[in-house]
């Protein structure tokens, strides 16, 4: 009688001979923050200016540890419709053709994004108000 015997590549290692992971994977490249897209390029112009964007519409709203994620999200998706619409308005201003319904919608996503996210300045107030700054002079002329 004859046996069959699996050839060695096909084998599946024992539990006692497989080597523990060097170290544990955890999050995307995306989510880490390492890269800026699963797939695109991080250094275009087009990326620059998101990431302009990006960052004023967070710290309008407070700054990114005031942000839950769902509102991160919508302001990526708020910077990536502005920077569409700034291309489409940028193939206007050269006398080229665009496609005037592709921008209408995009707007109105832009806006109902923006209406979601309630974006308003909400800047701290640095300056002191008139009577606080009176008071402080009065304050420092008598010392």
């Amino acid at each position: 009688m004859q046996t069959v015997t699996q050839p060695k590549a096909l084998e599946k290692p024992m539990a006692a001979n497989v080597a523990p992971p060097s170290r544990k994977r955890s999050a995307s490249a995306v989510t880490n923050g390492s890269k800026a897209f699963i797939q695109g390029d991080g250094n275009s112009p087009w990326y620059r200016r998101f990431k302009d964007l990006l960052a004023l519409h967070v710290d309008d709203l407070g700054g990114e540890p005031a942000l839950s994620e769902a509102q991160m999200s919508l302001c990526r998706r708020a910077a990536t419709l502005e920077v569409e619409l700034e291309r489409i308005e940028g193939q206007l201003s050269l006398g080229n053709a665009a496609d005037l319904d592709a921008y209408n919608r995009h707007a109105g996503g832009l806006r109902r994004i923006l209406e979601s996210l309630g974006i308003e300045r909400r800047k701290r107030d640095i300056t002191p108000d008139f009577k606080a700054y009176v008071a402080a002079k009065t304050k420092g002329a008598q010392a």
